[in-house]
C-alpha cells in the first residue's frame, strides 16, 4: 500500500457573480414576485442549454436562445416580429414616436434619415468629448484614491457628460442636472413588469405601476422641448442636436417633425449614457475580479497612451482593452432581455409560432449558453480575439436591420474611458460588496460597483 496521500481535487476556478435562474417551473404568481424583483429570475437555468423552450403565462410565449431562429426573428422576418407590448407600454410614452419604439414605415423612414448622423465620420469627430469625459472621471477617482469608490455612479456621471455635451453642447441654459433625475425617474416609476403585461391584458388596461407616471413623463419632455426651442441656430461644430434637426430622409426628403426630433433625442439620451455607464462599471468590476488581466491591460493602455486620454486613433492598438468591453457587454449586457410580438404564423426550429404569440429573447442566457460560449460563466476577454462566434450568439447590440444606431459610438466611448482609467489607476474588490445583476430596464449592479482604488 502506498503512503502517498491523495491528491486534493483543485477548486474550481473564481467565476463573477451571476443570477440565479430558476430550476424550477414558475406559475403566473411565481412568474410575478420573480419579475417584480429581478426579471432574469423567470428564465430557466435550462435556457442556457435549450435552444427553445415555449410555455404560457395567460399568453404563449417562446424563449429562444438558438442562432438560426433569432436571425429568422431579427432579420429573416423582421416584419412578422416588431417590439412586444410591454416593451411599447414602459418606453412609448417618453419616446413614444422613436425609432426605438416605432414600427414599419414609420421607423425606415426615420432610420434612413438619422443613419447619416452616426456614419463613423461624426463619431470620430465626437472623440474629444469623450477625451474630456474621460479626463473629468480620472480627475474624480484619482480624488478618491485609497478609498472605496462606487464605480457604477462614477461611470453614470462620466457618460451623461458625454451624452450631454454631444447632444446639447455650449447650451448653458439646459438644466442638466434637472434632465438626468427625470431620466431616472421615469425609469423608477415605469419599468417594473406589472402582472397584466404577463397575463397580455391590452394596452387600454391601466397598469397600476404606471398610473403615476404622467407627471415624470410630462417632466422629461418639458427639459428636451425647452433644449430644442432654445437652439436657434447650428453650432460651428454640429453636435447631435443639430445633425437631428438637420437629418433628412434621402428617400422622401422627409425631416423630423419637432415630436419625432424630441422623442429620439430622448432615446439616445437614455440610451447613450445609461447602457455605457453599465458597460463600464461591468468591465471595471471585472478587471477587479480578474487582477491578472487589469495588469495586461494597464501595460497595453499605458505604452499607447503615456500620460494622455485615449482617442479613436489608438483604438486599433487596444485590442485587450476592447475585448474587454465586449466580455463585460457578454456577460452583463445592458439589454438583457428583449421580446417580440409574433404578427401572423411561422415556424422556428419546426415550433408553431401563432399570431400573438409572444417570443422572448433572453441575451443573458444566450450569451452564456454551454452550447455556444466554452466556459459560459468565465470572465475570458480572450475569446474576442478572434471572430469565431457566431453572428447571433452575441447581441449586446441586437441585430438585423435593428441593430442600434449607436453601437459604434458606445464601443468607442467605452474603450476610450476605459483605457485612460486602467492606464492611471488600480482597481481592487471590496469584500463583501459584490455587485448583484438586477435587471429593472437594463441589467443594473444593485448596490453598486465599489472598488478601492489606488494608483497605478
Amino acid at each position: 500500500m502506498s503512503n502517498t496521500a491523495s491528491p486534493t481535487p483543485a477548486d474550481p476556478p473564481a467565476l463573477p457573480v451571476r443570477v440565479a435562474l430558476a430550476t424550477e417551473p414558475l406559475g403566473p404568481l411565481a412568474s410575478l414576485r420573480h419579475a417584480r424583483r429581478n426579471l432574469l429570475e423567470i428564465i430557466p437555468e435550462i435556457a442556457t442549454h435549450a435552444p427553445m423552450i415555449s410555455g404560457r403565462t395567460g399568453a404563449r410565449w417562446h424563449m429562444v436562445m438558438h442562432p438560426e431562429a433569432l436571425a429568422r426573428v431579427l432579420k429573416d422576418n423582421v416584419e412578422n416580429y416588431p417590439k412586444s407590448l410591454v416593451t411599447k407600454l414602459i418606453l412609448g410614452p417618453a419616446v413614444g414616436r422613436g425609432m426605438f419604439v416605432a414600427e414599419g414605415a414609420e421607423w425606415r423612414w426615420q432610420r434612413r434619415a438619422a443613419a447619416p448622423v452616426f456614419a463613423a465620420r461624426n463619431v470620430e469627430a465626437l472623440a474629444p468629448v469623450m477625451q474630456a469625459a474621460a479626463e473629468a472621471a480620472s480627475a474624480r477617482i484619482g480624488a478618491g484614491h485609497g478609498r472605496a469608490l462606487d464605480l457604477y455612479q462614477e461611470m453614470v456621471a462620466a457618460t451623461y457628460q458625454v451624452i450631454a455635451d454631444v447632444t446639447f453642447s455650449g447650451d448653458a441654459g439646459l438644466d442638466r442636472a434637472a434632465l438626468h433625475r427625470a431620466i431616472d425617474a421615469y425609469i423608477a416609476t415605469t419599468a417594473r413588469v406589472s402582472l397584466l403585461d404577463l397575463f397580455a391584458a391590452p394596452a387600454w388596461v391601466p397598469r397600476p405601476s404606471r398610473l403615476f407616471s404622467g407627471a415624470v413623463t410630462r417632466e422629461l419632455k418639458r427639459h428636451a422641448d425647452a433644449a430644442i426651442a432654445a437652439r436657434t441656430r447650428p453650432r460651428d461644430l454640429p453636435d447631435l442636436l443639430d445633425l437631428l434637426r438637420a437629418a433628412e430622409d434621402p428617400e422622401t426628403r422627409r425631416g423630423l417633425d419637432p415630436e419625432a426630433l424630441r422623442d429620439n433625442l430622448l432615446t439616445f439620451i437614455v440610451a447613450g449614457h445609461e447602457t455605457t455607464a453599465l458597460t463600464l462599471a461591468w468591465a471595471l468590476y471585472l478587471c477587479a475580479f480578474d487582477p491578472a488581466v487589469q495588469d495586461a491591460a494597464r501595460a497595453e493602455a499605458q505604452t499607447v497612451l503615456g500620460a494622455r486620454a485615449a482617442g479613436p486613433a489608438d483604438l486599433p492598438r487596444l485590442p485587450l482593452t476592447r475585448q474587454i468591453v465586449q466580455e463585460a457587454l457578454r456577460l452583463f449586457p445592458p439589454a438583457a432581455f428583449l421580446s417580440r410580438t409574433a404578427q401572423g404564423p411561422d415556424r422556428l426550429l419546426g415550433r408553431e409560432i401563432r399570431r400573438g404569440d409572444t417570443v422572448m429573447l433572453p441575451i443573458y442566457a444566450l450569451h452564456r449558453h454551454h452550447a455556444l460560449w466554452p466556459e459560459p460563466d468565465a470572465f475570458r476577454p480572450g475569446r474576442f480575439a478572434d471572430a469565431r462566434h457566431d453572428r447571433f450568439a452575441f447581441l449586446p447590440f441586437g441585430a438585423g436591420p435593428r441593430i442600434c444606431i449607436g453601437a459604434g459610438f458606445a464601443l468607442q466611448e467605452a474603450v476610450i474611458i476605459l483605457a485612460t482609467l486602467l492606464a492611471r489607476h488600480r482597481f481592487a474588490a471590496v469584500p463583501g460588496r459584490s455587485p448583484r445583476p438586477e435587471l429593472i430596464l437594463t441589467l443594473r449592479p444593485a448596490g453598486g460597483v465599489w472598488l478601492t482604488v489606488t494608483p497605478a
